[in-house]
């Protein structure tokens, strides 16, 4: 289906989006729809003949876990509330712990890399196909952006991607941006990447903006789009006519003049790069009729043998068995131990490049900071300057379990157990805020202890 040119609907800048000249499409974050309405400004865009595309963060297709049935049914009602052509979401685990490994269930609150070796590759293969088998409509995968990478890997990213879409048959939603970020932070050329992976398989393309700090690149979603980002933009054009491109802004929107800029010049780009392109023959055909010798390799030069004993990638693609209880478990034990590192503080596992892996855990705990201040405004405003060196000290010694709002709940009852404020007013404040979003929940020692806390205030 071709899409055109479109940009990411969020409600912040939902006035400045619907006033745009030239929107074919939006796409809106899924888990942030309700499940039997939509916001009045999507509403209205589909009244004009806007497609809108439900894009997921939450499912995690990369974990050792098999999808979710509930964020799976979550997901497919979006799809058909908007009547949309197809879903996305993202190669990526964003949890691990619980049953696979006895151990906590941990959130990351982030979308993390999966390893790229054929282990790793065997369970999000079936995932994926759980989920095609769940969904209304087809569904797309994201490459993402990485701070770190993982030891020992077997595949490159383009490779990874190819074996992913052969097997499957999934569609790619390609993010050059991330590819640019995969390029400064682990040195991933992004042209080798478009030349290993399958063009054809394209439903869509992401272009976000990032900043640079330190050597490393953060894809904050929340800059202007760079250079570098359009020039991956423009080798991806040269190979392949997109059926969309889409601008991503998730933070710090600019005025809807500058939004319409940034288009304006992804548009400039693409244009560019097909004059520059000729009339030649189109690469993505050429890919798909080229003897299967010529098109370059997309595994192993040579099939690496399984754990297991099977002859590996040939086997594996010809008979796609059930994933073995044995891959899973592996899969979890060492996405358990990586996110562990990053979010509770245990030791790296080994091979990885430590400074890295405090950088990406620096980074979770200041987006989960951010997070909870936007679903819960009122604790930054009750804690005032004191609440994101109060909530980066709680989140050093407590991972994420649940979602950001239980997060954010959680926040206010160790600020009230641990003392986190001396001023009366606003603990006061705080704990009327817990108490009031805290439900029915049973009484435990934390309820007991707000509720003195509340009497003592209130005697006061």
């Amino acid at each position: 289906m071709e899409l055109g040119i479109g940009i990411g609907w969020r409600p912040e800048i939902a006035a400045e989006v619907e006033a745009l000249s030239g929107i074919d499409w939006v796409e809106a974050v899924a888990e942030n729809l309700c499940a039997d309405h939509l916001p009045d400004s999507l509403v209205r865009l589909r009244e004009r003949g806007v497609t809108v595309v439900p894009h997921g963060v939450a499912l995690g297709l990369g974990g050792a876990d098999r999808p979710d049935p509930d964020r799976l049914a979550a997901l497919a009602a979006r799809a058909e509330l908007l009547g949309a052509p197809l879903v996305t979401e993202h190669i990526a685990f964003v949890r691990a712990g619980g049953p696979l490994t006895a151990s906590p269930r941990l959130e990351a609150g982030h979308l993390l890399p999966v390893p790229r070796t054929w282990d790793a590759l065997d369970v999000l293969c079936e995932n994926v196909r759980i989920a095609q088998d769940s969904l209304p409509v087809p569904l797309a995968l994201e490459n993402i952006a990485a701070l770190i990478t993982w030891p020992d890997e077997e595949l490159t990213e383009g490779q990874f991607l190819a074996e992913l879409v052969e097997r499957t048959g999934v569609r790619l939603l390609i993010d050059v941006a991330n590819l640019h970020t995969n390029h400064v932070n682990l040195g991933q050329d992004p042209t080798k990447a478009l030349d290993e992976l399958p063009v054809e398989a394209i439903a869509y393309v992401h272009v976000a903006g990032g900043v640079e700090k330190n050597g490393v690149w953060h894809d904050t979603h929340a800059h202007p789009v760079s250079g570098p980002v359009l020039d991956v933009l423009a080798e991806l054009r040269s190979r392949v006519d997109p059926p969309g491109v889409l601008l991503e802004r998730d933070d710090a929107f600019p005025p809807g003049a500058e939004l319409a800029g940034e288009m304006d010049a992804i548009r400039a780009t693409l244009r560019k790069a097909a004059l520059s392109a000729g009339p030649g023959p189109d690469r993505a055909a050429a890919r798909k009729t080229a003897p299967a010798a010529d098109r370059g390799p997309v595994a192993s030069p040579a099939p690496a043998p399984a754990p297991d004993g099977t002859a590996g990638a040939e086997a594996r693609r010809a008979a796609p068995a059930p994933v073995s209880a044995a891959t899973r478990d592996r899969t979890a034990v060492a996405q358990t131990a990586l996110l562990s590192a990053l979010v509770a503080g245990t030791p790296a596992p080994g091979g990885f490049d430590h400074r890295r892996l405090r950088v990406q855990s620096r980074a979770l705990a200041a987006k989960r900071a951010d997070v909870v201040a936007k679903v819960a405004p009122e604790l930054p405003e009750i804690l005032g300057d004191g609440y994101r060196a109060a909530f980066l000290a709680y989140a050093g010694s407590r991972p994420m379990s649940g979602g950001y709002r239980r997060d954010a709940l959680n926040f206010a009852e160790h600020v009230l157990i641990t003392g986190g404020t001396a001023d009366p007013a606003a603990r006061r404040r705080l704990t009327y805020w817990w108490q009031d979003r805290s439900g029915s929940r049973p009484p435990r020692r934390t309820t007991r202890l707000v509720r003195a806390a509340r009497a003592v205030l209130v005697g006061k």
